[in-house]
């Protein structure tokens, strides 16, 4: 018997909701979790999961991972959602919750695109409903267990984000997402801890290194060779260790690490590497993704 049939006869089976904005993703992340051979549910009221998370444990196994898509049908969305998740949790079954995130740019765009209203805009406009929708599910996105920006992914970019996150071979640990970005584009909305490299200089005002990134060694050298340098990452790597330790223990599986320079071209970037660097092999699972990397 494998793991998930153990999981399936004993306290149930794996749950993940997924939820978030609307326009943000939901229909392609639950099409890659079924690529992954989970039992999907869309569109399923957050009142009838413990039903259907009861039948499925009935079933003794035959259905090890379940995934139900919710979105805003009804302003007692939130209430009903984290009554659902308590009365699982009560009965030793917390689900994950994957919040997808977009701006309210990309939003708009892509409603316009597919020229349908947002369901929350009544007579108003497609901002006004993305308004409503985001405080509705402020708390929602507080609580959920992994949070996704999808303003800059593309399809494929996505179903690879919950590959990576729920793929079968995937141990059941933390996973740490560093990510480098630019604060001249804005912060990246799913970050759990931000962390600012801009007090190192700027390689970009070095004629030979002004080309190169992150990624390249003498860009990584020089950034790393400043004073400060060492002593931040230090620090900072001996307090990450702390915190994520914390999460781990309190059953937290997804931490999203942002470090930000100018640009997200140097400084961010090497430091990003260094940081996965020390992290990797020690406990969590980590991935490097530069954001921001060739808009410069």
């Amino acid at each position: 018997m494998n793991g998930d049939e153990e999981r399936g006869d004993a306290a149930g089976p794996d749950i993940v909701i997924i939820t978030g904005m609307s326009g943000a993703g939901r229909s392609t992340a639950a099409k890659s979790l079924e690529d992954l051979d989970w039992f999907v549910a869309d569109n399923l009221p957050p009142g009838l999961l413990p039903t259907m998370i009861e039948l499925a444990r009935r079933a003794m196994g035959a259905v090890p991972r379940i995934a139900a898509v919710m979105d805003v049908r009804s302003r007692a969305f939130t209430t009903d959602l984290q009554s659902a998740i308590g009365e699982l949790a009560a009965r030793g079954g917390r689900p994950r919750v994957v919040f997808l995130e977009a701006s309210d740019d990309t939003l708009v765009r892509r409603f316009e695109s597919v020229r349908r209203p947002h369901p929350l805009q009544e007579d108003g406009r497609v901002v006004e409903g993305i308004a409503a929708e985001r405080e509705l599910l402020r708390g929602v996105r507080e609580e959920a267990d992994l949070v996704i920006d999808t303003s800059a992914l593309n399809v494929h970019e996505l179903r690879a984000r919950m590959h990576d996150a729920f793929s079968a071979d995937v141990p059941a640990t933390l996973r740490v997402n560093v990510v480098s970005f630019g604060f001249k584009y804005g912060l990246p909305v799913d970050a759990d801890i931000v962390a600012d490299c801009r007090f190192l200089p700027n390689p970009r005002w070095v004629p030979d290194l002004a080309p190169l990134t992150g990624q390249d060694e003498r860009v990584r050298d020089y950034v790393l060779s400043r004073p400060g340098a060492a002593e931040f990452l230090d620090s900072y790597l001996a307090a990450l260790r702390v915190v994520l330790a914390g999460y781990e223990q309190e059953g937290k599986r997804f931490v999203t690490l942002a470090i930000g320079c100018t640009g997200g071209k140097h400084r961010s970037v090497a430091v990003a590497e260094q940081i996965a660097s020390q992290l990797s092999g020690k406990g969590p699972a980590v991935q490097v993704v530069h954001r921001d990397l060739g808009r410069e």
